[in-house]
């Protein structure tokens, strides 16, 4: 029984190490290095990649370690395709536009089949087996390390493509799917989300930390508010268009009016709420960038991104007393089941939702704890 610390690559942010589970004394002696975080659902803890801290790891273990080389990932090399690929490929795009797909889906849906037509460029569609299809798959999937999310997106692209282009029969597509992880999303404390949303100087980065979590926002959905969506009077977000193309409304913080109003004050957007230099929407890029930034800045779970607000939202509204049907609405997710991930015990009666921004800045006593937060003002 020995401890894994697996040697990282070049560019590898993070040292990753197994633990025995009944090694306590060793799991103690790596929380004493700065910055270490455990991964549940893949049972290995972290801390940054640096020299100092390989060279530690190994004087704090002794001889109960093993070094094992981190698993890289195989490249997919570029290719071409022959006429008839290239034209398969434009016919599903021209049948997925006209089905209103979202350009990210469609985008997705074109480069895994790509593949999947390179692969069998010298057959017939027609007449590829159910089984060599998972053949394939099984290849893919065996060869480039692709996870779940992955694996779903080129089942997903295959079967879109028998069943609406070459209009075979539905029964083609019964393909085995991976079964999916039953993981606890990544959440931050309360005290956590207070510092790092307020961590940055600039007004308009603050502001959009401060929607996302508030209101549990995907990105893509922070990206496509309109100025006119949020519905002050009425003391609510209109969330056009969300994922699943359906519109929702969510709760409106009374705290971040507040920011939102000297936002607008200062910045004048004209349509987008949030707009970049030449007033078209904001990028995603900007955003993660943003968050990134702040994360390093409050010293918050490295692992954590922008979704991670979404999740800490619905968490904080859970510890707050507040029933999964309304955090499900809030949320827009079609099946409560999505929404039960965040707890497996609570079922609240309040009929007046607060929002946990509000709860977070009330009379909050994380000021006093974080030296940098006196002075979170606007520049």
């Amino acid at each position: 029984m020995k401890i894994i610390i697996y040697l990282p690559q070049p560019n590898s942010k993070r040292i990753k190490i197994f633990i025995p589970y009944k090694m306590e004394a060793e799991r103690s002696l790596l929380k004493k290095i700065s910055g270490w975080t455990f991964h549940k659902e893949q049972k290995l803890w972290s801390i940054s990649n640096t020299e100092n801290n390989f060279n530690l790891l190994k004087k704090i273990f002794e001889n109960k370690f093993t070094i094992v080389q981190e698993d890289k990932k195989i490249k997919v090399k570029n290719f071409t395709l022959n006429e008839k690929s290239i034209l398969a490929l434009a016919n599903m795009e021209q049948k997925m536009i006209l089905k209103a797909y979202s350009p990210n889906t469609i985008r997705a849906y074109k480069h895994e089949l790509s593949f999947f037509l390179k692969y069998f460029e010298r057959y017939d569609l027609k007449t590829v087996t159910k089984d060599q299809i998972e053949s394939y798959l099984f290849y893919m999937i065996s060869k480039y390390k692709f996870g779940e999310s992955k694996q779903n997106i080129i089942i997903n692209a295959v079967k879109f493509y028998y069943e609406k282009i070459l209009e075979m029969p539905r029964e083609y597509y019964n393909i085995q799917r991976p079964k999916r992880s039953k993981t606890l999303p990544n959440v931050l404390s309360q005290e956590e989300v207070f510092i790092l949303i307020n961590s940055p100087k600039n007004l308009k980065h603050k502001a959009i930390l401060y929607t996302i979590y508030s209101c549990g926002l995907r990105v893509s959905e922070l990206l496509n508010l309109r100025i006119d969506d949020i519905r002050s009077k009425d003391k609510y977000v209109f969330v056009k268009g969300a994922k699943g193309k359906k519109d929702r409304r969510t709760i409106l913080s009374e705290n971040l009016l507040i920011i939102l109003r000297e936002y607008y004050m200062e910045y004048k957007p004209s349509y987008w709420l949030f707009e970049g230099q030449t007033s078209g929407k904001y990028s995603a890029k900007s955003v993660q960038s943003i968050y990134r930034k702040a994360q390093k800045k409050s010293g918050a779970n490295p692992w954590s991104t922008p979704h991670t607000l979404r999740h800490s939202f619905a968490t904080h509204l859970l510890e707050n007393g507040e029933n999964l049907r309304n955090i499900q609405v809030l949320l827009g997710h079609e099946s409560s089941k999505t929404t039960e991930i965040y707890t497996h015990v609570t079922n609240s009666m309040n009929k007046n939702i607060v929002n946990p921004l509000d709860i977070i800045l009330k009379n909050n006593t994380f000021t006093n704890k974080n030296d940098n937060s006196k002075d979170k003002g606007v520049d």
